[in-house]
């Protein structure tokens, strides 16, 4: 759940995010009892990165920021990039992709606990009267509505269409943004189902701008970076800042640009390092006293269901898990980068991940996993794609397994064949195709994921077993 590129859309499905997925489905009551796990020393917390890094060879750069009750620990690995030797450490600068998002929802919970917006006013209320925002059933978006990917926007505006790939975001105008929302019509009823928005929150971003009269990058270093103690957390950069930057890189490893998000800046504008995002945990785990702490509670007030097995959405955090064991989550990536921000308020231990790289090897937003394995070893660490070798296979066998298949109430698999090619899409996710290599055993090239069919006497599929990084999901079985 994060920034994708609208040119070249690199993330038909993220593993990480099924991975979890098939860790609650298979030991939701392990996971429901276990207590909580001490945190890995730093030297295994190095020994992961050095995996990744040189074994894997998934990133440049990756620093770990660790807060418990003992302190706050930064483990770095790596470099600032390709051809540039200097190390990393707490205050490298990263892009932070959509882990914005968890600061423009608590712009949102301070300007209300301020008195200044309300939960429940209508977007439209905060943009110029001309601008007709898309309604259905003569419900109208609320900015609650924005801030948990309920509103019935789609991810990203059909409307985007960037000169420069490299930076898709940087020349969507505001004229660009009111055009399309005066001509959308909703598909669906208004928080009626989840659906991950950036324009959604690059919207509500820009409404809390409005109302407040300043920039996004202002209104925040003001209401949030300020009373928190982040230093070097905003959208503009220092010289010194710059010179601390991170260099981006894409799949291949190769450096990228930088993106700019003029516009949609609550949805993945923001730079900031370990330390900062260090601070920001101490606050939110009540190590620091801050005056955004009722804001902060705020957050976890609104709660809605997503499409993935034991995953939820709070006001711009997400959720993992049962409440006995629940992570209080965010991830985001850009271009050239990936970031996770986590913790786990009953062991009150928090945990942030940045890497100058973005959907390497597969694990697409490149450090999901690291995470969520260190607040809970029951998630497992995302593990190197094994090679694999597809075969030809007759197409009627292929038909036969062409159908829906239901992993959980609410998470169906479907395959579907185009001529001589094998598609699956897990609910809420997008369709990406899979190879076989033999009669009833396919793998797919996005990560480490193998599906393998059991067919009756005529070759109809009657259920599938879906496996990932070691992790073998319950049977499958097909459903009308």
């Amino acid at each position: 759940m994060n920034l994708v590129n609208p040119v070249n859309v690199v993330n038909p499905m993220n593993p990480a995010r099924l991975a979890i997925a098939l860790v609650l489905l298979v030991g939701a009551s392990l996971l429901a009892q276990a207590p909580p796990a001490p945190m890995p020393s730093d030297s295994e917390i190095r020994d992961i990165l050095v995996d990744r890094i040189d074994k894997q060879h998934e990133s440049v750069g990756i620093v770990v920021g660790v807060i418990d009750a003992k302190g706050r620990r930064v483990i770095p690995y790596g470099s600032l990039g390709k051809g540039d030797t200097r190390p990393l450490n707490g205050d490298t600068v990263f892009e932070i992709g959509s882990v914005t998002k968890m600061f423009t929802a608590l712009l949102l919970t301070d300007m209300v606990q301020r008195g200044e917006v309300a939960l429940a006013d209508p977007v439209a209320k905060y943009l110029p009267a001309d601008v007709v925002m898309p309604q259905r059933g003569g419900r109208q978006i609320t900015l609650q509505d924005l801030a948990t990917h309920t509103s019935g926007l789609p991810r990203l505006p059909s409307n985007l269409t960037p000169k420069d790939p490299s930076n898709p975001y940087a020349d969507y105008s505001v004229a660009q943004l009111y055009q399309f929302l005066s001509k959308y019509q909703l598909t669906r009823d208004i928080d009626s189902q989840f659906e991950y928005s950036n324009l959604g929150f690059g919207l509500l971003g820009h409404a809390l701008e409005r109302r407040a009269g300043r920039s996004y990058d202002a209104l925040a270093r003001a209401r949030v970076f300020g009373p928190i103690g982040l230093t070097n957390t905003g959208i503009a950069l220092t010289a010194d800042q710059r010179a601390r930057l991170a260099v981006g890189h894409n799949a291949k490893l190769e450096p990228v640009a930088n993106w700019d998000l003029p516009t949609l800046a609550g949805a993945g504008a923001l730079r900031s390092t370990a330390n900062d995002m260090l601070a920001f945990l101490a606050a939110a785990l009540g190590y620091a006293q801050t005056p955004l702490a009722p804001a902060m509670a705020a957050l976890l007030t609104v709660r809605r269901p997503t499409t993935s097995p034991g995953m939820g959405t709070a006001l711009g955090w997400q959720t993992l898990g049962p409440a006995a064991t629940e992570i209080i989550w965010k991830d985001g990536g850009t271009g050239g980068y990936a970031s996770f921000l986590g913790y786990d308020p009953r062991s009150r231990v928090g945990v942030v991940v940045l890497s100058n790289a973005f959907a390497a090897s597969g694990a697409l937003t490149g450090v999901d996993d690291i995470g969520l394995h260190l607040l809970n070893p029951q998630i497992p660490l995302n593990r190197p794609r094994q090679p694999h070798t597809a075969v030809t296979v007759d197409p009627r066998i292929l038909d036969g397994y062409a159908g829906r298949y239901q992993l959980a109430p609410n998470f169906i698999i479907t395959i579907t064949r185009e001529g001589n090619r094998t598609f699956a899409q897990a609910t809420g996710q997008m369709r990406f195709e899979i190879f076989p290599e033999s009669e009833r055993e396919f793998f797919a090239q996005i990560g480490d994921i193998q599906i393998a069919f059991e067919a009756d006497s005529q070759g109809r599929g009657t259920s599938l077993l879906l496996k990932q990084n070691g992790t073998v999901a319950p049977a499958a079985k097909r459903i009308e």
